[in-house]
């Protein structure tokens, strides 16, 4: 493994983004995974937000918890296995992160969900805690003092129309909460994120940060499509889509696969005018997710047939920069963290940076 150490500051942390920790190393989202990001180099940490029953938000991809915790096997909460439907998809036969509350949630251990990927990563189950986000703001305020350098978060709302219509709105308690450790305020480092529209709006009225507004290779956000608005993802990464977007958040954060799209089989295509558009609006770009394992990088840079052995990401990094994207969000923080490197100490004058913002 790289060099993980806080000298990885000189690397240009600031455009490295560890997607729910080092989530190619521990079970994401877990105050370790966490840790593990912070001392590989990055400049942020990302995490998805949902809401427990009693309205505290803590870290989950998603609202359900089979995949991400030991609940399958808490025969006191058998009978919390139910169905719902989720932004339109109904979920058979799980258990749902509202239906318990932070007491409760505490109770669980997080497990690995892709195990067939990552199966050093499941040496770790059943250590963590779910993280509330408070403990992860603590945390990152912890490890910007002990590594000597500031490391901000990406904050993702994750099924904010989910979580209104059940009477658990995210929004209210995330705004609480940035007040009252002051970092609603322009320059905390703190971005927030969404796959829809209507509550970055809203929350642009109740918070002095930068705005990210995600996007997906297909369909549309679903608080559009449940209002009967035809836009689509694909019409919001158009130059038009993007001057809308630019008039309430900093940047957007694409599926990578929409700045260069693969091919036939599988390898990695020509760019799009993506990045090109969004900058002519103002707008940085932050692509997700670059992931080390074969299974998920282009067919150039695996290293063999094997789905579970590391490929050479840090090429395919190579190839996004030299796009121009601004940030990467990354589960192997540590890979990206040499590939910026190598790039900044290539650049004159030793700087490779060319983020639109820090």
């Amino acid at each position: 493994m790289p060099d993980a150490s806080p000298v990885a500051c000189g690397r240009a942390p600031q455009r490295i983004i560890g997607h729910r920790g080092a989530a190619g190393y521990r079970p994401e989202q877990t105050i370790a995974a966490f840790e593990l990001a912070a001392r590989m180099g990055v400049g942020y940490l990302e995490c998805d937000l949902v809401s427990t029953a009693d309205g505290v938000l803590v870290a989950g991809h998603g609202a359900t918890l089979s995949q991400t915790t030991d609940v399958t096997e808490r025969p006191e909460f058998a009978d919390r296995r139910t169905t719902r439907t989720i932004d339109g998809t109904r979920i058979d036969d799980d258990w749902f992160v509202e239906d318990f509350t932070i007491d409760e949630i505490k109770t669980l251990r997080v497990r690995e969900p892709s195990p067939a990927i990552r199966r050093y990563s499941t040496l770790y189950d059943d250590r963590y805690e779910i993280a509330t986000l408070r403990e992860i703001i603590d945390i990152t305020a912890t490890l910007s003092a002990t590594l000597g350098r500031h490391i901000g978060l990406y904050l993702e709302t994750k099924h904010p129309s989910y979580f209104r219509q059940i009477g658990k709105p995210l929004e209210p308690a995330l705004v609480e909460t940035l007040d009252q450790y002051g970092l609603n305020a322009p320059g905390s480092g703190v971005y927030i994120q969404s796959f829809e529209v209507t509550n970055l709006l809203e929350l642009r009225e109740q918070l002095h940060l930068p705005l990210v507004q995600l996007t997906w290779v297909a369909s549309a956000p679903y608080d559009r499509v449940s209002a009967g608005d035809p836009r689509s993802y694909a019409d919001m990464m158009t130059p038009e889509g993007l001057a809308e977007i630019a008039t309430y958040a900093e940047a957007i954060g694409p599926r990578k696969d929409s700045i260069i799209p693969r091919t036939g089989d599988d390898a990695l295509g020509q760019p799009t005018s993506l990045v090109a558009d969004a900058h002519d609006v103002g707008l940085a770009v932050h692509p997700y997710t670059f992931r080390a394992e074969n299974a998920y990088l282009p067919r150039e840079f695996r290293s063999s047939l094997r789905r579970t052995d590391l490929g050479d990401m840090e090429s395919e990094i190579e190839v996004f920069l030299a796009a121009g994207v601004d940030r990467l969000f990354v589960d192997h923080p540590d890979i990206a963290a040499d590939a910026l490197g190598k790039r900044h100490a290539s650049m004159p004058g030793g700087s490779g940076a060319n983020g639109t913002f820090t």
